[in-house]
């Protein structure tokens, strides 16, 4: 058995089990990946996968517990791989991170660039998507470490830490009636058409969940996964946006919008930091990690990354 053929068993589960996909994701040819996989499981004297004619139908009881342990194995492939790098080319190197579009634009900037004055050598990668899209590509090796609001705390392949509090906040234009309200109300909010993140993104279940405890509907008018489009159609007069607060700090950018925080009707929401688990990480990991937030530092997270932490208080 070899590593070639772990990879081509480990994406034929991934990729729903289409081999002609996953030849494609692994640059090779379909019948070059079906041939490993019945010589692995000819190897073996199980069958991973259970098949009609030449398709694959599902995976077999043995062939869950043989992806565990593929799974297993390739982890520390990774890892062997980063200690490597670790130790050949020490402080160099790129860091991917996996992120939603309203970290990359307001959070990761100054830190990234602490990042690079501390490893000059360092690359960063940065990938953008839906929290789970970022809780994907961590889990796939894509990226080394993920930031995002929702769902990172669903996957138990992460380990997840949270980084800070945030709140939801009103923009408005300023001749706005609602722009005169020092505390707004979701009857208020419920009143007017409402632009907002997409379900997924940026606390949005918050915001709904809010909205259905009172019985009411909002008017939802247009959603998005980027802060500044909201600010864009709320500029326009299509509606009132609710955003994350870190979209609306004082840069001298939204000197034409009044804002009202709305953590009194939608609560605090707690953006978290995401690893694969049992991954090895690199210094500089741990550097962008601490530089993400004050709560974080080097000793939590190995810690948490051995399976001794699992949150703290902010």
């Amino acid at each position: 058995m070899n590593l070639h053929q772990f990879r081509f068993v480990q994406e034929a589960a991934r990729r729903n089990l289409n081999l002609t996909e996953a030849a494609k994701a692994l640059h090779t040819s379909q019948p070059g990946v079906s041939k490993a996989i019945i010589e692995l499981e000819e190897e073996l004297g199980v069958e991973i996968f259970a098949r009609h004619g030449k398709r694959l139908k599902r995976i077999t009881e043995p062939g869950q517990h043989v992806l565990k342990s593929i799974e297993l194995i390739m982890r520390e492939v990774g890892n062997l791989k980063r200690i490597g790098e670790q130790f050949s080319a020490q402080d160099s190197g790129t860091l991917s991170i996996a992120t939603t579009h309203t970290q990359a634009r307001y959070v990761l900037p100054v830190p990234v660039a602490r990042l690079r004055e501390a490893y000059p050598k360092v690359n960063v990668s940065l990938h953008q998507g839906s929290p789970d899209q970022v809780a994907r590509m961590v889990m796939d090796e894509v990226a080394e470490i993920g930031i995002a609001t929702e769902s990172l705390s669903d996957y138990k392949d992460l380990v997840t830490l949270p980084c800070y509090e945030w709140q939801h906040v009103l923009v408005l234009p300023l001749a706005h009636p609602l722009a005169k309200k020092e505390r707004i109300s979701l009857e208020d909010l419920a009143a007017e058409p409402i632009i907002t993140y997409h379900p997924s993104f940026t606390g949005r279940t918050r915001i709904d969940t809010a909205f259905a405890a009172r019985k009411l509907e909002p008017r939802i008018a247009l959603e998005a996964i980027d802060s500044d489009v909201i600010k864009t159609y709320v500029r326009l007069g299509l509606g009132i946006g609710i955003v994350a607060e870190m979209a609306v700090r004082d840069d001298g950018s939204n000197t034409d919008l009044a804002t009202r925080p709305l953590g009194h009707l939608f609560g605090q929401n707690v953006a978290r930091v995401a690893f694969k688990r049992s991954a090895y990480l690199r210094n500089f990991v741990f550097k962008f990690a601490e530089l993400l937030s004050d709560r974080l530092d080097r000793n939590l997270i190995a810690k948490a990354m051995t399976g001794h932490v699992t949150d703290y208080e902010l």
